[in-house]
């Protein structure tokens, strides 16, 4: 079972919230907080990351089995990148379960950039000789700004390791910037809401995305990129508030 986090709201559709490669529930905090004003807010960590389980797998199948797992009928689902394939599987896979879909910056289709970087750039922490988040800081380097401060949230200090199951990730790494045949549509309400300054939602996605999900809408973020809860997000929360009301 998933670790989740629950933020208790008023009587409601309660609101899922699954997170991208390399986050956790942790990183979602102060949105599912401040949505938790209007309904319940459950925000899970995906498996090999945060305190969940490590598995000896991390496909889209089983992290859709994994959200299934901690759901009670149907309920709104928020995933984002890699929780939004996971997402999308699930609403696929088990329409019964999901009420209205939001996917936060991602298509259903295979991207040709690999998240290899960051994992190495982990892997190259000498986690026995760190005495401070600044040291392990140091060593990461050459990655895009605010990547590294993101990745220390998925350092455990105190055990000095990384709460994140690299190996399996990367062995992974293929299915998770791809996307799995699934069969089936959801023909309910469904948000593609984007970074209007990122490059993951192309047109050209859009047979792909209308092929699974035929109700499915689009909204774009100015000044947003694929980071877009993050960047913008007063106005990220105003586009969830909307489409779920």
């Amino acid at each position: 079972m998933l670790n989740t986090v629950t933020y208790d709201g008023p009587a409601g559709t309660p609101l899922l919230i699954a997170h991208g490669l390399f986050g956790s529930a942790r990183n979602w905090g102060v949105i599912a907080k401040r949505l938790s004003a209007t309904r319940p807010v459950v925000a899970v960590d995906m498996r090999n990351h945060g305190a969940s389980p490590w598995y000896e797998s991390h496909n889209y199948h089983d992290m859709a089995d994994d959200l299934a797992q901690v759901m009670t009928g149907p309920i709104d689902v928020l995933g984002h990148s890699m929780g939004g394939k996971a997402a999308m599987v699930l609403a696929v896979q088990n329409p019964a379960l999901v009420r209205r879909l939001i996917v936060a910056d991602i298509a259903p289709v295979t991207y040709g950039h690999s998240q290899m970087g960051p994992i190495a750039a982990m892997r190259r922490v000498d986690l026995d000789a760190v005495t401070s988040r600044a040291d392990a800081k140091a060593q990461l380097g050459g990655l895009e700004p605010g990547v590294d401060d993101f990745l220390l949230q998925s350092l455990d200090m105190k055990a000095k390791r990384w709460t994140l199951n690299l190996d399996v990730l990367a062995d992974a790494m293929d299915e998770i910037i791809g996307f799995p045949q699934v069969s089936g549509t959801f023909a309910g309400p469904t948000l593609f809401l984007s970074g209007a300054a990122s490059d993951y939602v192309q047109n050209d996605a859009r047979p792909a995305i209308k092929a699974l999900f035929p109700a499915a809408k689009f909204a774009k973020i100015p000044g947003a990129g694929h980071w877009l809860h993050a960047q913008k997000p007063r106005e990220f929360e105003a586009a969830v508030e909307a489409f779920l009301a």
